[in-house]
């Protein structure tokens, strides 16, 4: 029922539709144009364009302003939400799992470097100097292992316009290790999401065992799921398909899959987080690799658009119908959001300022401390180094210049925590008991100096060195495998 004056009346079944009065209109104008224009100049000056972000969503939401109404701010942390389980799925989409395999190990090691140090670190001063509780100190610790994934690739890849760093093994690395560590985190998401189940006396060994459980069976069954039936049954009868459909058969896998796959990870008791990374890297590992397979041998999005019997790929999709709804909508709302949660008032006492330092400091060592694998693999490696410079003999001398730039690009491009740590201590906060406000705010001022350290830093040794770095035989740029060594292993996968 609509009464007389237009309104509807309690308990019809529609919304009554008004036009907005111009000052809502404006204020998202406004907010929207400055959330463009803040990560444009935020990327400029500090390298980190999500800086700006998050202080618009400040500006904007209850910490200091409160200027957008607070049933906008409540959708729009929920785009962002959506915002950020794409970022991560195109992480997975993009990633090269070869590369990952060829310095599995030495990832494996700087990832649980950057992930161990901080939570120890953090134990040692909020538990033990500051006197901090041992789950405040664990929640902040788990924060503050993380690395960000969106932050490290915009980092390398706009910090030179000459190099592509993602080609060089200490890239390969770094992106490797970052993300082991959000891996890591995402898992320790799900253990912080049910401490909440403590207080209330539940079993403590199911609350913390199943998210790992869970989380663990993911990634182990995932890979095995996609090599031995999902894999081979769509090389078998849908791959070919695709290539009459293009776009629309690769978008409508993609929503599937990702649905799937969030719905799984969510009642198993794991991150959704997880659960988008494991569906870009699942996805993406569906094509045949053989040189007639439609995905094979497309040099371009148009090529794929306009060829027969060959399909744009998965990537080329997300480009075409995400990327730009998540670069300029999505993904400034999530960082926004993360603004609306801060509690800015709170950060300016004289105790919470200088702890809040000292603490950033702190971790801010916790991750340039990963460089150290740097060296500590070149020994490791004595020999294959002694080949690659024709038999002479590692000194010590040789040793230090040859490594300490990779090494300090390592450490350096880690400390940056952005979204993930936000998101952490926020679910920190709003969903267990655990967490103080004091502590919540100390861990707010490394998280968000951290981001911003880390990118200038990137930035100013690559501005330096970046082309010694690409340059080293050991850690620089690599070569890519030959057309003839790809369709010989593509054969042989064909074969098998």
């Amino acid at each position: 029922m609509v009464s007389n004056d237009g309104e509807t009346s309690e308990g019809a079944p529609f919304l009554s539709y008004h036009e907005p009065d111009i000052v809502s209109v404006l204020t998202l104008i406004s907010f929207f144009y400055l959330l463009a224009l803040s990560d444009w100049i935020a990327d400029r000056i500090l390298r980190a364009g999500l800086i700006g972000q998050i202080i618009v969503g400040l500006l904007y939401g209850l910490p200091v302003g409160n200027t957008l109404a607070l049933e906008w701010q409540e959708t729009f942390i929920a785009l962002g939400y959506l915002g950020l389980l794409i970022i991560i799925f195109e992480g997975g989409l993009t990633i090269r799992l070869d590369l990952l395999r060829q310095n599995f190990m030495l990832s494996v090691i700087a990832a649980l470097v950057g992930v161990l140090t901080p939570i120890a670190l953090s134990f040692g001063l909020l538990y033990g100097g500051w006197g901090f509780g041992a789950l405040e100190a664990f929640i902040v610790g788990t924060a503050l292992c993380s690395t960000s994934l969106g932050t490290t690739f915009v980092v390398i890849n706009s910090a030179s316009k000459d190099v592509d760093f993602s080609q060089t093994r200490i890239g390969t690395v770094l992106i490797s290790a970052a993300i082991l560590d959000d891996v890591c985190g995402l898992v320790l998401v799900s253990v912080i999401h049910q401490l909440r189940g403590i207080a209330d006396g539940s079993n403590l060994g199911w609350i913390i065992g199943r998210p790992i459980l869970a989380s663990g069976l993911l990634a182990v069954l995932t890979p095995l799921v996609a090599k031995f039936i999902a894999g081979p049954l769509f090389r078998r009868f849908v791959e070919v398909r695709f290539a009459r459909f293009k776009h629309a058969s690769n978008i409508v896998l993609m929503v599937f899959v990702l649905c799937a796959f969030l719905a799984i990870s969510a009642y198993a008791g794991a991150s959704m987080l997880f659960g988008a990374f494991l569906t870009g890297a699942f996805t993406s590992s569906l094509p045949s690799k053989h040189p007639e397979g439609p995905f094979v041998g497309v040099l371009s999005r148009e090529h794929g658009e306009s060829t027969a019997g060959k399909s744009p790929t998965f990537v080329h999709t997300f480009e075409k119908y995400v990327s730009h709804v998540q670069r300029f909508i999505l993904q400034p709302l999530f960082f926004a959001s993360i603004g609306f949660a801060i509690p800015f008032l709170d950060m300016w006492t004289g105790e919470i300022i200088w702890k809040g330092v000292v603490f950033t400091l702190l971790m801010l060592l916790g991750k340039v401390v990963v460089g150290v694998c740097v060296p500590l693999w070149d020994l490791l490696v004595d020999r294959q180094r002694s080949l690659l410079e024709k038999g002479q003999t590692l000194t010590g001398r040789s040793f230090v210049p040859t490594s300490w730039a990779p090494a300090t690009l390592l450490g350096t491009a880690m400390v940056a925590r952005g979204e993930i740590g936000l998101i952490i201590i926020q679910i920190g906060l709003n969903e267990t008991p655990f967490l103080s406000q004091k502590a919540f705010v100390i861990a707010v001022w490394a998280i968000v100096l951290n981001t911003i350290i880390g990118p200038v830093g990137v930035g100013l040794l690559l501005k330096r060195v970046g082309t010694r770095i690409a340059d080293d035989k050991l850690w620089g740029t690599q070569k890519r495998a030959t057309e003839e060594e790809f369709t010989g292993s593509a054969s042989e996968g064909m074969r098998e």
